[in-house]
């Protein structure tokens, strides 16, 4: 077992054993702890009680981080010519159709998010097999695949970020960067925690949040109390 360095060692005392955090402590703390030199990803854990494996318990969703996510979002618009301008506008950084389709079929996937119309994806379906595995296929449920591609476009830009609950049940996100603001952390974190709350299943019996723990690239994870959230 490696040992720990000194900082770790001064962001491991920062943090109080078994105690479970306020979300709005934990949205402080995080900042405390974290010690890289680059701008470290803010990330939360949210352990659900479902069985992922029934269909009427899984949970997948969309929220607008009302403060950004902190990323640059690099955005393609697959798209019928009289779309490109207004997807170009919003600020998508590539827009096309045959092109980008063949490029992808290369094997180009230098994108983050990848945004098309319904009447597009016969073209795009067959791309499924190498965007699939990437979590770069559009889907109507996360509002990629849409008639008014600049609004999504914009969305996206703005923070915009799709979550689904793992196959162990917990579902993982970043939601914004450690230069934040401990507000900043905390408003996006309570967006997400919110969100997930109502997309509760009925399916779902007993405690739903069993536990969250938010953390920055590399630092300790904080517990945090989900009665503090609810």
């Amino acid at each position: 077992m490696s040992k720990l360095t000194k900082n770790q060692k001064l962001s491991a005392a920062k943090i109080e054993a078994g105690k479970a955090y306020t979300l709005s402590e934990a949205s402080a703390l995080v900042k405390e702890i974290t010690t890289t030199k680059f701008d470290a990803s803010v990330d939360i854990d949210v352990r659900l009680g479902v069985d992922p494996r029934k269909a009427n318990q899984m949970v997948r969703g969309v929220v607008s981080l009302p403060c950004g996510t902190g990323k640059v979002v690099r955005v393609l618009v697959l798209c019928t010519p009289d779309q490109e301008a207004a997807a170009k506008e919003a600020g998508a950084d590539y827009v096309g159709l045959d092109e980008y389709i063949d490029k992808i079929k290369g094997g180009w996937t230098d994108v983050d998010v990848i945004i098309t119309m319904p009447s597009c994806m016969g073209k795009v379906g067959p791309l499924g097999r190498i965007l699939g595995p990437r979590g770069l296929m559009p889907n109507p449920k996360s509002g990629t695949v849409t008639m008014n591609v600049a609004n999504a476009v914009k969305e996206v830009k703005q923070g915009k970020i799709d979550f689904k609950v793992d196959k162990t049940g917990i579902v993982h996100a970043s939601i914004g960067k450690i230069t934040f603001t401990p507000d900043q952390i905390l408003q996006n974190a309570k967006e997400f925690i919110a969100t997930i709350i109502k997309l509760k299943p009925a399916a779902a019996k007993g405690t739903y949040i069993k536990s969250i723990f938010i953390s920055s690239t590399m630092s300790l994870g904080i517990k945090v109390d989900p009665k503090s959230v609810e």
